[in-house]
């Protein structure tokens, strides 16, 4: 028996430690979201030129 709890014990332990989450580095997100700022800001920007100009489009044939 007290082999047993001896096991489900070290069970304990292993599945506690491997639990564990990492800290964050804290230059990460701040150097990760700059770039992708930048590329959503050039997208966007895409796709209100192809809007304008297929309202236009549009409106110029009726």
């Amino acid at each position: 028996m007290s082999k047993l709890i001896a096991a489900l014990v070290a069970g304990l332990f292993a599945t506690a430690a491997f639990a564990q989450a990492s800290a964050p580095e804290a230059s990460a997100p701040a150097a990760a979201t700059a770039p992708a700022k930048k590329h959503v800001k050039k997208h966007v920007k895409k796709h209100v030129k192809k809007a304008a100009k297929a309202e236009a489009a549009s409106g110029a044939s009726e």
